[in-house]
């Protein structure tokens, strides 16, 4: 099978094919050596995950469709994607595109060239063709836009990114009133920049801080999932509540309780009936396997199981300063008040 590789894009992180081959090599080397890695302990026994995690990736969440159910990308399949990568960043075959002025600025910003996923074709893991199950009857569906245009949808306004309208900020995306974020989730969901989680210790809680909207979960930690003190149903909250457990060496966190006021999974439904698990291995020094499963029947016919790699960053993290009510908004709001006036003139 061949990839139509000249109609792809790749990350400009990958800087010459020998970096990126490196890179490789270093990911299999991690895969190789995670059957016999043994994690280092806490002071109380347990494995210690502590540290700055970085989820980066260059592969989709969706599996393109002409990889069926294969989970993993050929060897030959690889080396050409690096190559093209290489190729791309240093624009020397005339047929790549030269970036203009404002792609180059933002391009500053993007990380998506992870360490550890690059052999996989999707990282969703299940359904086996590596797609979304199909929608339950009761599944909501809601659409924003980056413009001003009002989309007809009702509130509240669910999605990441955008907006359904500016009458008001409840029309505009979660992340730009800085509730969410793009990838903070749960769960992560690599995304173009600030894919970095802190993961603290102690013996009965773990607290996981994502530095997009600087998002803590403290996660109260238990023997079992049998033993979880659960929250009432009717109280609801934006990321939900997490509880916790140790599987051997993996951290269990089970969250429940989500608010519907957000997209279920991928832009899909409600959270409301969601039940998230996932699993922290670490299965080396500086990689964690990060598995995630999403049941939520309200909105999916089927689970949705997928996996991103982690790798260990020698950093820490700074606050994300997303600012609530910015003048960004302010201008939002005010430039649709403007363009009212002008169609209100315009009638007359």
């Amino acid at each position: 099978m061949k990839i139509d590789l000249k109609s792809a894009s790749f990350p400009r992180s990958f800087k010459t094919a020998r970096s990126a081959l490196g890179l490789l090599a270093l990911a299999l080397s991690s895969l190789s050596h995670a059957q016999s890695y043994e994690a280092p302990r806490t002071e109380w026994g347990q494995p210690d995950l502590q540290g700055v995690w970085n989820f980066s990736s260059d592969r989709p969440m969706i599996r393109p469709s002409e990889f069926g159910e294969r989970e993993f990308l050929s060897d030959a399949e690889i080396a050409e994607i690096v190559a093209l990568a290489a190729a791309q960043d240093a624009n020397t075959d005339g047929a790549l595109p030269i970036a203009g002025v404002d792609e180059s600025y933002n391009d500053f910003w993007i990380e998506n060239a992870g360490i550890g996923g690059l052999q996989r074709t999707s990282h969703i893991i299940y359904p086996k063709n590596g797609q979304l199950p199909p929608l339950a009857d009761s599944a909501i569906i809601q659409v924003g836009n980056y413009g001003g245009e009002d989309t007809g949808e009702s509130r509240p306004a669910r999605v990441l990114a955008g907006g359904i309208g500016t009458d008001g900020p409840e029309d505009r995306g979660l992340s730009e009133r800085c509730i969410v974020g793009f990838n903070a989730g749960p769960p992560f969901f690599p995304s173009l920049y600030n894919n970095n989680v802190q993961i603290f210790q102690s013996k009965h809680h773990a607290v996981i801080l994502t530095e997009m909207i600087h998002d803590a979960r403290i996660v109260p930690l238990y023997e079992s999932e049998e033993e979880f003190e659960k929250l009432h149903d009717d109280l609801r909250l934006w990321s939900g509540d997490s509880r916790g457990y140790w599987d051997g060496d993996s951290l269990v966190v089970v969250t429940r309780n989500f608010n519907d006021l957000t997209f279920s999974f991928s832009s899909q439904g409600t959270s409301y009936g969601k039940l998230l698990t996932e699993r922290f291995t670490r299965t080396a020094a500086d990689t964690v396997d990060y598995e995630f499963t999403v049941e939520d029947p309200i909105t999916f016919t089927d689970k949705v199981v997928g996996v991103v790699p982690m790798t260990k960053v020698a950093g820490q993290l700074y606050e994300y300063a997303c600012h609530e009510g910015n003048y960004g908004m302010v201008n939002i709001l005010r430039g649709a008040r403007a363009q009212d006036a002008l169609e209100q003139a315009q009638t007359k």
